[in-house]
């Protein structure tokens, strides 16, 4: 009888021990499998905010989703191995993958919503240009080399025929149209559609979507791809599907409710406010386009960086392998 209690206490004791460390493996296990899906505060944050509202549910992950202020933050992340989903602009996802990090662009989330806008009288066509000052936020970005692509087609040269305005940023040049200021801007949404909205006269010159595409774009140019990093994909495959599939619902339900994703602009506060995100989200260009699909077009663009500032993207085109099959 005491031999049996004996045992009944060691086999109780070591399963008390089992259990304690068993836990400890748990918490463990639980702190790796938190999972961080990185937004940008701004324009681009718009067409996930489903994403920001309801954050998808993985197995065997804890998800948080957070708002960075600026796309270098988020590239300063996935450099240092931290991030393992978020959105950038086309050109810093391939300048990151230049330095041997794995990255792959799974999907673009957004293409061209830039307008050309004006309130001088003169100027009726981009070739009406010559000799003007054209504000344009994003001094080595995705609008500044659209734009050049675009005037070298219209015979101006972009470093002698006008002169591009730098200094202001872009809800800056938005309140400089509006109280005339400046007279000639180019400007993505909702920033243009912020400036029209407080001057109305403003006229828009041409468009610079169907410009880009005669000046040899695939299609329309894209602005923001959401980034994976490729050890993620490969190893996770379902959770990156679920993702996927949270950041198409999200832009659909953006764009059948302009109103209520305003709010949620809003709500989550990515520093613009509920009136202009429904005005601007039916010009904003928000898609889902698959990496594979959108190859052709990011690789249009990524020719514009090339010609311009090589060292942008790393001075190649990325390889085959920076898009997610």
């Amino acid at each position: 009888m005491k031999d049996y209690r004996a045992k009944q206490r060691f086999f109780s004791i070591l399963g008390w021990i089992v259990g304690i460390v068993m836990m400890g493996v748990s918490v463990q296990a639980f702190a790796q499998s938190s999972l961080v899906i990185y937004g940008l505060k701004g324009p681009s944050g718009i067409g996930m905010i489903q994403v920001f509202e309801q954050p998808p549910r993985l197995s065997g992950f804890t998800v948080k989703v957070e708002a960075l202020a600026q796309a270098d933050l988020m590239a300063a992340k996935f450099i240092a191995g931290e991030a393992k989903v978020g959105i950038l602009p086309p050109n810093v996802a391939a300048k990151i993958a230049s330095t041997g990090k794995p990255v792959q662009i799974a999907a673009v989330l957004g293409t061209g919503m830039l307008s050309l806008l004006s309130s001088d009288p003169t100027v009726r066509r981009i070739e009406d240009l010559k000799g003007k000052t054209i504000a344009v936020a994003g001094q080595g970005a995705t609008p500044d080399y659209v734009f050049r692509r675009l005037l070298i087609t219209k015979g101006l040269n972009p470093d002698k025929d006008v002169i591009l305005n730098y200094s202001l940023a872009y809800p800056e040049i938005a309140q400089s149209l509006i109280a005339g200021r400046i007279t000639l801007a180019l400007l993505p949404e909702p920033f243009a559609t912020m400036a029209r909205a407080g001057r109305p006269s403003l006229q828009q010159i041409g468009d610079i979507q169907d410009e880009w595409i005669k000046a040899g774009g695939k299609a329309n140019y894209p602005m923001t791809v959401l980034v994976v990093d490729a050890g993620f994909a490969r190893t996770q495959p379902e959770a990156l599907r679920i993702i996927l599939n949270a950041f198409r619902s999200s832009l659909e339900w953006v764009l059948a409710h302009p109103t209520e994703a305003g709010a949620l602009v809003e709500k989550h506060e990515l520093g613009l406010r509920a009136a202009v995100v429904k005005a601007a989200i039916p010009r904003s260009n928000f898609v889902f386009i698959p990496a594979v699909q959108a190859k052709p077009a990011l690789e249009a663009l990524f020719k514009a960086f090339l010609e311009f500032s090589p060292v942008s993207i790393g001075g190649a085109l990325p390889p085959d392998s920076f898009y997610l099959p």
